[in-house]
């Protein structure tokens, strides 16, 4: 495609609106490691919530969407629905945990949590771990999505899109911190959202598609628009959903839906003002997240099926693409190729805003990790903050090249979805509990990062002939045996840790009961509460707040196939569930 010199000025204005936001914080930025990598822990709600919706709406977003819905349907994205759990559990439990902590990284946790020489080399491997190998894993997803758009569209080879999309990126990032990624990602979410929106009419619009009644008509989309996949067909319904609802949502972590919390979403609530804007802010981001977003990009995927309803449609529509890129994911940006001049270049923009939204928080989220929990605690004790900024701008460049470079070897977005799912297997279960139980240690910890990646190592090295759900449900009940056996077999942290610990994060629960009777034998008691524990409640919180999204995604979908009377009952369900919520919180 051609770009005219309408879509040039909308994506000029863009990155020129971007690059001065970074420029004009990045004074402020450089002012030490605080408010480079939390905003001096003053950020409100809302910027939060939105900066966390649209740090997880990437290019790859839609890609892997549009994967899902062409090989398992509207009913196989539930891999991902099943998440909001997750979500909703962080909210109403784990947000004002993170927050009382006071850690300027989630990583930075573990020898809060932990003591000794176990807990500093946790510490250590897993600043490493995430904040390089696994944060580089993702970036190299978003670019590969990145990489196919701008070979579809503007057919740029790999390495032209790739210097293209990352250097503005790499510039505001390095320069404005998290407040210049924070404000941006509140002007991302709206232009990006506005794209996925007009992508989605135009595809229905389609001369081919003729509009939602052709497009639900079609017999190619009429049999994948269920919304609950066909629980009598093993093949469909146990990996899509009852594996994700079952096992998933709880067992296995993945960037963005860390079961307890983690990573950037953590960093997010450390950057609050207080508790109530911690938990405001992972709120509206599930809320917008798994009810607000989905549609658009469902709608371009079943678009998808009617204009290009095979592989070999796509490889034919475009010959000079690498044929092992040429996936289904691949069908999302083919359909952006119908989108008129004008439209186009606010499209482009929008693609460009998710991919600077994404990869801008992971660069400084990892480079968090690299300068807090590993420069400063073990390389340089006595490092300026000046110089902690000074190595934070280099690891954000370091991390995007190599993360470019790994993009070049990968094939599909939902390949790599899969890779980190069953990376993560079976550790979920554990970043649960270690709140809540004084017998999780640092050997634990390390005992289920070790299984579980070496379980993934081993399907992927020796291929098993079993399904992606059946290896990550022997990757959950081998990594869940094995961390649960070592914290049995080791000691815990010691006693002067689990007070302070307590003392500060008040987890509460029968899991600290030792802890706390041992405290007030010894005439120094650490439970000052009034006695009662807020999980219970918070548990219900979460499946009433879950119970009312999926109501509105269902009550959008219904709608959007003509069924009224199924999208007012929705509309109802999530209504009722709204007051309960609200009236639950004023009492809290």
């Amino acid at each position: 495609m051609i770009l005219e010199r309408l879509d040039i000025a909308v994506i000029g204005a863009y990155f020129a609106v971007t690059l001065c936001i970074g420029l004009w914080v990045a004074r402020r930025a450089g002012r030490d490691a605080s408010e480079f990598f939390l905003s001096g822990r003053s950020m409100p709600w809302w910027l939060l919530g939105l900066s966390m919706v649209a740090t997880t709406f990437s290019t790859d977003t839609p890609n892997l969407v549009t994967d899902i819905t062409r090989t398992g349907g509207v009913a196989g994205n539930w891999i991902w629905w099943a998440f909001l759990l997750t979500g909703m559990l962080t909210v109403f439990v784990y947000a004002a945990l993170w927050r009382r902590s006071e850690v300027l990284t989630d990583v930075e946790f573990y020898e809060l949590r932990y003591s000794g020489r176990p807990a500093a080399f946790l510490r250590a491997f897993r600043a490493l771990y995430l904040g390089v190998f696994f944060n580089i894993m993702i970036m190299a997803a978003v670019t590969l999505a990145a990489i196919k758009i701008g070979g579809v569209m503007f057919r740029l080879s790999p390495l032209e899109t790739i210097a293209i999309a990352s250097v503005v990126t790499v510039i505001f990032s390095a320069a404005g911190g998290l407040r210049g990624v924070l404000i941006t990602d509140a002007l991302l979410f709206v232009v990006a959202m506005f794209g996925s929106i007009a992508a989605a009419v135009v595809a229905v619009r389609h001369p081919a598609v003729g509009g939602l009644e052709g497009l639900f008509s079609s017999p190619a989309v009429a049999e994948r628009t269920s919304l609950i996949p066909d629980l009598g067909d093993p093949a469909v319904a146990v990996p899509f959903f009852l594996i994700p609802l079952a096992v998933q949502w709880w067992a296995a972590w993945y960037p963005g839906a860390e079961p307890g919390g983690g990573g950037y979403i953590a960093q997010r609530m450390l950057a609050a003002k207080d508790e109530r804007h911690a938990i405001g802010a992972t709120l509206l981001f599930n809320v917008a997240h798994y009810a607000l977003r989905p549609w658009p990009w469902i709608l371009v995927a079943l678009a998808s099926l009617v204009v290009f309803p095979d592989l070999e449609a796509l490889r034919a529509a475009f010959p000079h693409l690498d044929p092992q890129v040429v996936q289904n994911d691949l069908a999302y940006p083919a359909m952006l190729t119908f989108l008129p001049h004008g439209l186009l270049g606010l499209v482009v923009a929008s693609l460009a805003a998710a991919y600077m939204s994404t990869i801008s928080t992971h660069l400084n989220w990892g480079s968090s990790y690299v300068v807090n929990d590993f420069y400063r605690r073990f390389v340089d004790p006595a490092a300026s903050e000046r110089q902690l900024v000074r190595v934070g701008r280099l690891s954000t460049v370091g991390l995007m090249v190599v993360a470019a470079l790994l993009a070049l070897k990968l094939e599909n977005a939902l390949q790599a979805f899969e890779i980190l799912l069953q990376i993560g297997a079976g550790t979920g279960l554990l970043f649960l509990l270690r709140w809540f139980w004084w017998r999780v240690n640092a050997w634990s910890e390390l005992a289920a990062m070790s299984v579980s990646f070496a379980v993934a190592l081993g399907f992927l090295l020796l291929p098993s002939g079993l399904e992606s759900w059946q290896e990550l449900v022997i990757g959950v009940a081998v990594t869940s045996v094995a961390w649960l056996g070592v914290t049995l077999m080791t000691a815990p942290s010691d006693e002067r840790t689990l007070r302070e610990f307590y003392r500060l994060t008040r987890p509460g629960g029968p899991g600290w009961r030792p802890v706390v009777r041992r405290a007030a034998a010894d005439g120094v008691p650490i439970d000052l509460g009034d006695g009662s524990w807020g999980v219970p409640g918070g548990v219900v919180r979460m499946f009433v707040a879950s119970v009312g999204v999926y109501s509105v995604l269902f009550a959008t979908g219904y709608a959007l196939y003509g069924r009224w009377l199924s999208a007012v009952a929705a509309a109802v369900v999530a209504a009722l569930a709204t007051v309960w919520l609200v009236g639950s919180w004023r009492t809290t």
